[in-house]
């Protein structure tokens, strides 16, 4: 199993864990690793177990004569990394390794089942712990996911922030869906709006409680304590001092994700055999 990786700690750690559980559940041993970053965390600050990159945990496993690793990868969507990072490297592993088959499994929305649903609900809960918690009654909400230069990546986050939006515990909420940042240029434009212009355009219909839902899997330099949402809502807030802003946290860790991952190694077992 394998993220697109974090120079946090508590990303990893959180990694770790799901990598636990989806093991025990799928009575398969589970390597958690990541594509890139993850490598350059202090092992000191992992338990004193240094992270694993990906391409190194397959070379490893092929040296040591393993014929069949599954590469389940833990991203919502077809991003970059899937798609344009990980294949050629992919084909060099499988030109140095002709015994070894690697299988790279699907990630974990596809429009054709319930996953959207799957990680609406998911978000859902982390909302409706974020209004007990402030006291809020009808916030507005914004789905946020990073921002991508692929529009298939942003359409993931649309599709699920449409399935929160019309679920019956929001219904009559304001809704939206947002993204950190963006690329420059008109060809981007699919990831408007931006999470700032979200938050204002709410603030400005009258509603002065936000929750912004995090579409994020792990804590890091993002989604995490001080990182780039957390500098935007304050910022927001810092101009809006009337209206009240709170992030959920990840979902990476929810029973959803988990019963998703499972999933997709299932389909990824049932195609191969």
């Amino acid at each position: 199993m394998f993220d697109n990786g974090s120079f946090r700690p508590d990303s990893t750690l959180a990694l770790r864990r799901v990598a636990e559980r989806l093991s025990t559940d799928i009575n398969w041993p589970v390597a958690p690793t990541s594509l890139l970053h993850s490598s350059r965390v202090s092992p000191e600050q992992l338990d004193g177990r240094p992270a694993q990159l990906l391409e190194g945990a397959l070379e490893q496993f092929a040296e040591a004569g393993g014929e069949t690793a599954m590469l389940l990868p833990l991203f919502f969507g077809p991003s970059g990394a899937l798609c344009d990072y990980l294949p050629p490297r992919l084909d060099a592993l499988r030109s140095k390794f002709q015994h070894c088959d690697f299988r790279l499994a699907s990630c974990l929305e596809s429009p054709a089942d319930d996953s959207a649903e799957l990680i609406a609900v998911a978000l859902e809960a982390q909302v409706k712990q974020a209004m007990k918690i402030e006291g809020y009654t009808n916030p507005g909400i914004i789905v946020t996911d990073h921002g991508s230069p692929l529009a298939g990546v942003t359409a993931v986050r649309n599709r699920v922030g449409q399935k929160l939006g019309a679920s019956e515990s929001f219904q009559g909420h304001k809704t939206m869906v947002a993204s950190m940042e963006r690329r420059e240029g008109d060809a981007y434009v699919f990831n408007e709006p931006l999470l700032e212009h979200a938050l204002r355009e709410i603030s400005q219909a009258g509603i002065r409680e936000i929750i912004v839902a995090l579409q994020f899997l792990f804590p890091g330099r993002h989604a995490g304590a001080g990182g780039d949402i957390a500098e935007i809502r304050d910022s927001f807030v810092a101009k809006w001092p009337e209206t009240r802003v709170v992030m959920t946290t990840p979902i990476g860790e929810s029973d959803q994700i988990l019963q998703l991952l499972e999933r997709r190694f299932e389909e990824a077992i049932s195609l191969s055999s």
